[in-house]
């Protein structure tokens, strides 16, 4: 990296790495999955979720192999320029930037939601909007100091998600996991997926961050296997556990409501021991250290990708600059947080969703493509870890993500024809930016 781009400081370990692919995803063990319980039901989710954990699993070892041989900020971005060339680039580049930016407004009004239930005065987008600016600064201020409050956050919600499912499990009963369980038929399966991909979304952020990593080739293949192994086994818990309690629609719709609730785990806490027991009131007060986790997580993975792109003219050069006191990507985080803040104004968690995940399975597909390509074009790449039972994990991660993708368009035709807008509309100015 020359220092006219500007270089960013290595100061990242395992265990940060670890806390910060952790932190990235946490979030959706808290709120967000539930909605895919409306569309299919306990089996309809189950069924998305066991194949999507397939797609992670191996995605991550392929993805895992990337990262470690190039160890660059723009993730899926450089191996696929690499791979397959600029305008390849520019799609992963894009799709990775869309994910990373629309995830963050969902996670912001969530942070609302939960902090509203203790201060029901203060206005649920206040506190989104406050929680944008507090994180965003934390981030320009200097990226070690970014991980050790990621590592501490993404602890303490770990450890409450252990205890929420020992706790639940004392009230679980099977016939609860059985109740209304495909209440829309097979088609609640596909319904569903965006929401089951919530339970790992981002995960691949640890990548972002591999320039920062004092030794990017061993360094993120332990970030990457111990998180993601992590995630799968609370992922397992949370669904089952919340959902055990009393059915699936009690942790969707809050009493009296048909409107789906961004708080499950408190919802299903309450079925056990009431609204004014220490235990609910412990969850939720952690429960908001898992989002600002992943909510914290997400805006340091996005300005690493947003950089990366400015500094490659894919995009304006304005966020390709690192800030020469703080070494952070100070214009790449300030943009991206004022793009977060209008699709937050818009109110649709459940379509923000959704869209990040267009962006993240077009990221998926982009990368496995250019996984393969690197293998045929790149042989002789230095390569310290490599990917376990070569070809089938990219192949069925490749596979999995293209249908998911697919379904995703079939039953979301309206958003899917919106994320292929912003997609077009960031070509003309990267044919702009990277001819100049």
């Amino acid at each position: 990296m020359t220092e006219q781009k500007g270089e960013l400081k290595r100061t990242l370990g395992p265990l940060m790495l670890w806390g910060l692919g952790v932190g990235y995803v946490i979030s959706g063990m808290y709120f967000g999955w539930n909605l895919g319980l409306a569309e299919g039901g306990t089996l309809g989710l189950g069924i998305a979720t066991f194949f999507i954990i397939i797609m992670y699993v191996t995605f991550t070892f392929s993805y895992t192999e990337m990262a470690c041989a190039i160890p660059k900020a723009g993730g899926a971005f450089d191996y696929a320029r690499l791979g397959l060339g600029n305008n390849w680039g520019y799609l992963a580049g894009i799709a990775q930037s869309i994910e990373f930016i629309f995830a963050p407004p969902a996670i912001a009004a969530a942070i609302g939601a939960y902090f509203n239930i203790f201060f029901p005065g203060i206005d649920v987008l206040t506190i989104a909007i406050t929680a944008y600016l507090i994180f965003t600064l934390l981030n320009i201020v200097g990226v070690r100091s970014a991980a050790i409050f990621e590592l501490f956050i993404t602890i303490l919600a770990v450890v409450e998600l252990l205890i929420f499912s020992g706790f639940s499990y004392t009230a679980f009963e099977w016939e609860n996991l059985q109740q209304n369980a495909l209440p829309n038929g097979w088609k609640g399966v596909f319904a569903a997926i965006p929401f089951a991909i919530w339970f790992f979304l981002a995960i691949e952020g640890v990548a972002n961050v591999a320039e920062e990593a004092r030794n990017p080739q061993k360094d993120v293949l332990r970030g990457f296997g111990s998180a993601i192994l992590t995630l799968v086994i609370l992922c397992l818990l949370t669904f089952t556990s919340s959902i055990g309690v009393a059915g699936w629609e009690a942790v969707v719709y809050p009493e009296g409501s048909s409107e789906p609730s961004d708080s499950p785990l408190p919802l299903a806490l309450s079925q056990i021991v009431g609204e004014n027991h220490f235990l609910y009131h412990l969850l939720i007060t952690i429960g908001l250290f898992g989002l600002v986790a992943s909510f914290h997580g997400i805006i340091l993975a996005a300005g690493r990708s947003t950089l990366e792109l400015g500094r490659e003219r894919y995009v304006s050069p304005f966020v390709g600059k690192v800030n020469p006191k703080t070494k952070t990507p100070v214009n790449a985080l300030i943009v991206n947080m004022l793009i977060g803040i209008l699709a937050l104004l818009t109110g649709k968690t459940g379509e923000i969703i959704t869209i990040a995940c267009f962006g993240a399975l077009t990221l998926y597909i982009v990368s496995m493509i250019a996984f393969f390509s690197l293998r045929k074009t790149h042989s002789d790449l230095v390569r310290p870890f490599r990917v376990p039972l070569y070809p089938y994990f990219p192949a069925i991660a490749l596979v999995i993500a293209i249908i998911a993708m697919i379904a995703m368009s079939i039953y979301n035709l309206k958003l899917m024809l919106i994320y292929w807008a912003i997609v077009a509309l960031g070509y003309g100015g990267y044919k702009l930016y990277h001819r100049n």
